[in-house]
């Protein structure tokens, strides 16, 4: 048996119980559906924003497998690339830290997943905004994540201050220039993450139109014998500057050769056709998908000889991350599909969930809630139970607490309530933020009343003005808009057009997709994404029945201490309490009102308990399971 490198396994391994695939609390999947996997001459595989879910999916059967059975299935892929003489290459594409317990509960943070990611082999991988976030995170991705992918890993706009001589240094190579095993494509390949601002002080992320102005930069897109430009971005496929300015960047030099870009960052499953021979393929979030892109018909260039006009052929699949789905892919079975390596990683997995206690129940959901598959505002609806239960309940219960107004940011939760035990996982699954609340007392009620309205869209206050205020203070806001909101859009007003025009609020055509339930499969097919993009309806690789996804607003609201609707009066004045990652844009919906407040005109409220605290607290004493 194959024992996998690294102390962390070694020591999780000796307690590993019995051989299984997949986590033993993980349900088995539906099956359902299928189309085929399109194999062609060279072969991706693409993961992104899989935020600590490397142990698969709890309570959703579509997603039951984790990161060993991936393991196993790009074993079987490379497998039969060597088989038949074509290539195959692997992917990641960033944001591999917060969001599940896994990741979030260790102490250090990332105790067990970064020996459990390194055990795949990875031809490519970048950074995403997720590792910058703190000092201490995007450090320990230098000392040991780069070190373990060695020249895998490639950062082409980022720079580390390291802690050991203080010096600025790129976080890993630039570019990395490599032939593929079989058919010997040759490669440039570069890793770019977008232009964000809310790194810690320790990085500096140069803005990508900066970056293709670089000699290196140009040095490398000029290189001779190159048969495809491979880029990695942790930045949208669509609706961003980003892969359009590098795109455009090698066409002014390199006008005929293909050109591959795997992106992220906006958790959907997207496929776009730059033009005929440059494609972009985006594959989702949580381990729910592992993309697959295939191109054929590669020409090898021959002393910076053009390549023939014919251009090559791409197709792409979005695989459902379950054990269903990757042995029929590999064309394995039960008895077959599972590799020494990856059953290790599996039991690592499960010995680490173990450690954490991750299980541990804190109480039992009575039903479903959910955050994008019920209507806001509706009984069904997250971030109603919180703005209508959770909020109230647990302000009012604190001591000290004066008539408020409080303010949550919906991108403070980031996935579904499902009926049965809410676990310690759990409160990572749904709230993995760490910042706390913050108020400003003394408020005059009307204007208090009136900054929810601003930040929700009934205001002046615009997408670009709050990323003009972001980059004075170090913040970015593309966590403060739901996760299918990009940044970049203009306005919140156009924002709210497109989601009144479409129903299943769309990112240009690659979000016309669902959140996946847990509900039985029928005639139709299994209940889940229907992703329509440039090449149509086809490319989910399990046949789905769609599911109906509603746009949320940006911020939510509770009254604390008093009743508009029935109280004959309402205070004078209010404590404007909120998240503290939207304090910024507080203060600036103040200024507008105004009424304008200072940072140092702030002060903590509810003891610095986060929103993750306070859910789970309120579950608790709510929501107890029975006996």
């Amino acid at each position: 048996m194959v024992v996998p490198t690294g102390t962390t396994l070694l020591l999780t391994l000796a307690c590993a119980p019995s051989i299984w695939a997949k986590q033993p609390q993980a349900p088995s999947p539906i099956p359902a559906p299928l189309r085929e996997l399109p194999w062609g001459q060279l072969n991706f595989l693409h993961t992104t924003d899989t935020h600590g879910w490397h142990g698969g999916h709890q309570q959703e059967p579509q997603y039951d497998a984790d990161w060993g059975d991936y393991i196993s299935f790009a074993h079987h892929l490379r497998q039969r690339a060597d088989a038949d003489g074509s290539d195959l290459l692997v992917v990641d594409t960033g944001d591999r830290v917060e969001g599940n317990g896994l990741y979030d509960a260790s102490d250090p943070q990332g105790k067990y997943t970064y020996e459990i990611i390194k055990q795949q082999t990875i031809d490519l991988m970048t950074v995403g905004n997720h590792e910058l976030y703190k000092a201490n995170t995007s450090e320990r991705e230098f000392e040991e994540v780069v070190p373990g992918f060695k020249d895998a890993y490639v950062a082409s706009n980022l720079d580390i201050y390291t802690a050991k001589d203080s010096q600025r240094r790129p976080l890993a190579p630039r570019f990395r220039k490599f032939t593929t095993k079989n058919q010997g494509i040759r490669i440039i390949s570069f890793g770019f993450i977008f232009n964000f601002k809310g790194n810690a002080k320790n990085t500096v992320v140069q803005s990508v139109e900066d970056t293709v102005k670089e000699q290196w930069f140009q040095d490398a897109i000029r290189e001779k014998d190159v048969d495809l430009f491979l880029v990695a971005a942790h930045a949208p496929v669509r609706d961003g500057p980003e892969i359009d300015t590098i795109y455009k960047a090698i066409r002014e030099e390199r006008w005929d050769i293909p050109i591959v870009f795997l992106g992220g960052h906006t958790h959907v499953r997207d496929y776009r056709k730059l033009e005929k021979n440059a494609v972009a393929l985006e594959s989702g979030r949580y381990m729910e998908t592992v993309g697959f892109l295939s191109v054929s018909g590669l020409k090898k260039v021959s002393q910076g000889k053009a390549t023939p006009l014919s251009a090559p052929k791409y197709q792409r699949l979005y695989i459902d991350n379950n054990l269903y789905s990757l042995q029929h892919h590999s064309a394995t079975n039960v008895s077959t599909f599972d590799t020494d390596l990856g059953l290790n990683v599996s039991r690592s997995i499960t010995a680490g969930r173990s450690a954490l206690n991750l299980d541990q129940a804190f109480g039992c959901a009575p039903r479903n809630f959910w955050l994008n598959r019920a209507l806001y505002p509706s009984k069904d609806n997250i971030l109603t139970l919180l703005e209508e239960l959770i909020i109230p309940d647990t302000f009012n219960n604190a001591s000290g607490t004066s008539p408020s107004i409080v303010i949550a940011n919906s991108g403070a939760i980031r996935f579904d309530i499902f009926e049965g035990p809410f676990t310690i996982d759990t409160t990572f699954l749904v709230s993995p933020f760490t910042s706390g609340f913050r108020m400003v007392r003394d408020v005059p009620y009307g204007v208090a009343s009136k900054a929810l309205k601003l930040l929700n869209n009934k205001g002046p206050i615009l997408v670009t003005e709050l990323l003009a205020l972001a980059d004075t203070k170090g913040l970015s806001a593309s966590d403060l808009l739901p996760s299918y909101i990009p940044a970049s859009t203009a306005s919140l007003a156009q924002t709210a057009k497109r989601l009144d025009k479409h129903s299943e609020a769309f990112i240009g055509k690659g979000s016309q997709q669902a959140v996946l339930g847990n509900g039985a499969a029928d005639t139709r097919g299994l209940p889940g994404y229907t992703t329509v993009d440039d090449e149509g309806a086809e490319g989910d690789d399990t046949i789905h029945e769609a599911i109906r996804f509603y746009g949320v607003p940006n911020c939510i609201a509770a009254n604390v201490g008093f009743d508009p609707a029935t109280d004959a009066a309402h205070p004078e004045k209010v404590d404007l309490v909120y998240n503290e990652f939207i304090q910024n844009y507080i203060l600036l919906a103040l200024k507008f009102l105004g009424e304008s407040r200072e940072v140092s005109d702030t002060q903590p409220a509810l003891q610095g308990k986060s929103m993750t605290n306070v859910l789970s607290e309120w579950i608790h004493q709510n929501w107890p399971c029975e006996q």
